[in-house]
């Protein structure tokens, strides 16, 4: 009876033990960190010891890098499965000890996600999405070959969706097949790849196609696009500008959002038609715009249609009205506009054709000169800025900000009393310029970012800011540079002498 009563008692502690070790192993594998932490310490050892690591540039303040910061935990604890293991780590960009390698890597807003390889001799920038399941699935893929071979029908079922780029060689090897794997490295992270010895194992595929060629499948337009020439440049230009529709459709589609990033970052210039898809002459303006399309194709111009219901936020961006719709713009260099309100069918083709010969008018976004204008900061707008910055013959202090900009806001109260202390200067004005709500129509200003203050002399000298935000420093520096408007005319009297003499000579 002892006997039994005791083995029960050592089964039960073994039992309540067992669950205990149970437990602890539990919240050890629970705690455990696949993210690796890195820093400037550490950063180049552990990046040189490996051929591919994904690496996050965050900042602890950030609300997004919060948020991904679980899924990048998940997606790091999957891949440590991998064969071979898929290696996450993450970087405080924010410490003051870790900025040098956060310029080195470009990095400009957080969370941005590198993919280092070859010991951190090649960065790409991570393009994929954001939760785990999409992140282990993303990085599968960056990690295993640029091209995969596709060596029957399924392997081309499985791997050609929306766009994908497939070379055909008659042999995986030699000059134009070197050629095709490096642009496939290159562009790895935007577009999908395969290479093939048979032609006849792809959709619609062709026993005369032998290679070498390039053909690129998409799910719009002609459905596939052939390309003969293997230089690298030239085949990399070829599949950007295949990638995307003959005209980018802006609704609320999903699957056409997936290239409006792609026509935006486009260094072609941009026309947008924005016009009522429900309309009665939709039809007849999509039909006559898309002839444009395809007449200018391949001369620097990508073009894009907007439904009006989807598009408000763009026309209101571009400072435009709905009752201007339907309306083109096409944006020149991302900076010049130029407009065509109420468009008719026939009227498409005749503009565009005025637009690429330089005859239409540059068209300037502006708020409304203000009627009263009183304040110890004077409020410059784009069809001011030249009367009051290049015309008023004062020493102009301008500041471009946007309302959004905490950086802004917060130099506002320090600026007004810049302002003050000028009130009763009557060479100087201190001015400041929305520049979301207003184009720069003068070429002088380079603005990278917000806010950014210039000074333009009496005498014309533009000098850009770069002190400390206090009233003091600006002050100062407004001193140091400003022209006395006597000495500003000698000197406006002396260039225009030079000049006159240059021109005799």
């Amino acid at each position: 009876m002892a006997s039994s009563s005791l083995i029960r008692f050592f089964v039960l502690a073994f039992v309540l033990l067992s669950a205990s070790v149970t437990e602890i192993y539990a919240e050890e594998a629970e705690a455990k960190e696949y993210v690796l932490t890195l820093d400037h310490s550490n950063f180049s050892e552990v990046v040189g010891k490996h051929d591919f690591i994904v690496v996050e540039f965050y900042a602890p303040w950030c609300g997004h890098c919060k948020n991904l910061a679980p899924e990048y935990e998940k997606a790091a604890s999957v891949l440590s499965s991998h064969d071979p293991p898929i290696v996450l780590a993450k970087i405080d960009a924010n410490e003051e000890s870790n900025r040098e390698l956060a310029g080195q890597f470009e990095i400009r807003g957080f969370p941005t996600i590198k993919i280092l390889r070859n010991g951190g001799k090649s960065s790409q920038d991570y393009k994929g999405p954001r939760e785990a399941d999409g992140i282990v699935d993303y990085l599968k893929t960056q990690s295993g070959p640029a091209s995969a071979e596709i060596k029957s029908a399924e392997d081309a079922s499985n791997l050609i969706k929306n766009v994908f780029i497939v070379g055909i060689f008659p042999k995986l090897s030699g000059e134009e097949f070197d050629n095709y794997i490096a642009v496939a490295e290159k562009l790895r992270s935007d577009y999908a790849f395969g290479h093939t010895l048979d032609a006849k194992l792809l959709p619609r595929g062709e026993s005369s196609v032998a290679g070498p060629i390039v053909r690129l499948f998409k799910p719009f337009d002609e459905q596939f696009v052939d390309f003969k020439d293997f230089d690298v440049a030239k085949l990399e230009k070829f599949i950007e500008e295949s990638s995307i529709p003959l005209v980018t459709v802006f609704d609320n589609n999903p699957i056409n959002q997936a290239y409006l990033s792609k026509f935006f970052s486009s260094p072609n210039d941009k026309a947008m038609f924005f016009l009522n898809f429900s309309s009665e002459v939709a039809d007849s303006l999509k039909s006559k715009y898309r002839d444009v399309a395809e007449q200018y194709k391949g001369q620097g111009l990508s073009f894009l249609m907007g439904d009006i219901e989807s598009s408000q936020a763009a026309l209101n961006y571009f400072g435009l009205n709905e009752d201007q719709v339907p309306v083109i713009l096409v944006q020149k260099n991302d900076r010049h506009k130029f407009v065509k309100s109420n468009v008719e069918p026939d009227q498409i083709a005749p503009w565009m054709k005025e637009y690429k010969n330089g005859n239409v008018p540059q068209f300037i976004k502006s708020e409304p000169i203000p009627e009263s204008n009183d304040g110890p900061v004077k409020v410059v707008v784009a069809n001011s800025l030249h009367d009051v910055v290049y015309k008023s013959g004062k020493n102009v202090l301008l500041e471009f900000y946007s309302p959004w900009c905490g950086h802004c806001k917060k130099l506002a109260p320090t600026y007004e009393e810049v302002g003050v202390s000028y009130e009763k200067d009557p060479d100087v004005i201190i001015a400041k310029f929305d520049a979301a709500a207003n184009d720069i129509p003068e070429s002088d200003f380079d603005i990278q970012g917000y806010p950014t203050v210039f000074l333009r002399t009496a005498s014309g000298k533009l000098v850009e800011y770069s002190g400390d935000r206090s009233k003091e420093d600006i002050i100062n520096f407004v001193e140091t540079n400003r022209d006395k408007i006597g000495e500003a005319d000698s000197k406006s009297k002396d260039s225009k002498a030079d000049s006159e003499a240059k021109d005799e000579l």
